[in-house]
């Protein structure tokens, strides 16, 4: 057997003390971290981090609650579908609804209306995205992302039946320009 030149030295054979030193020493960078960045859970949330004085966000606007511009004689209006999300950027929930006349047969006319609300004030509609007076109903409906989405239901003719909408469009509303712009979904 040959010997070695290097002297033996005695820290290249770990022992239990060296594992204990070495466990030790993590735990320490960990709670230094720690120390370091104390709003971590909030850091790693979106948005900024709120304090403890900080307003609460507004509830969205109800639709139950509001004056919708629809005219249904001796019948009552009803809600049919309704979302809400941040539409104009100004971080406040604005609510869309589509609402029409509770008629007993066929598909009534629906109208889409933008809500909102200040504080102690009562919903108020801000803009009509669809007139009843268009004569159309909304299928698949949605807001994600500030973007309104619906699927339009029409009729080709009068000779239609009113329970039967033979055309569609899925279009899209988006806060542009200080105002909603309608555009054709792709």
């Amino acid at each position: 057997m040959q010997t070695s030149v290097v002297p033996d030295l005695a820290h290249t054979h770990a022992r239990p003390v060296h594992w204990l030193a070495t466990a030790t020493a993590m735990a320490a960078v960990v709670a230094a971290a720690g120390l370091l960045q104390p709003n971590a859970q909030a850091a790693s949330q979106a948005g900024p981090p709120r304090t403890g004085t900080a307003a609460a966000p507004a509830p969205a606007p109800d639709p139950a609650t509001a004056r919708l511009p629809l005219e249904c004689g001796g019948v009552k209006s009803v809600v049919t579908k309704k979302a809400s999300g941040d539409l104009d950027g100004d971080g406040s929930p604005e609510t869309v609804a589509v609402a029409r006349c509770d008629a007993g047969s066929g598909t009534p006319p629906s109208g889409i209306f933008v809500l909102t609300q200040g504080d102690g004030t009562a919903p108020r509609v801000v803009a009509t995205l669809l007139e009843p007076a268009q004569k159309l109903s909304v299928g698949d409906f949605a807001v994600r992302d500030g973007v309104i989405t619906a699927t339009l239901l029409g009729y080709s003719s009068p000779k239609v039946p009113s329970c039967c909408p033979d055309e569609q469009e899925k279009v899209k509303w988006q806060w542009q320009g200080g105002k909603f712009a309608r555009t054709a979904q792709a």
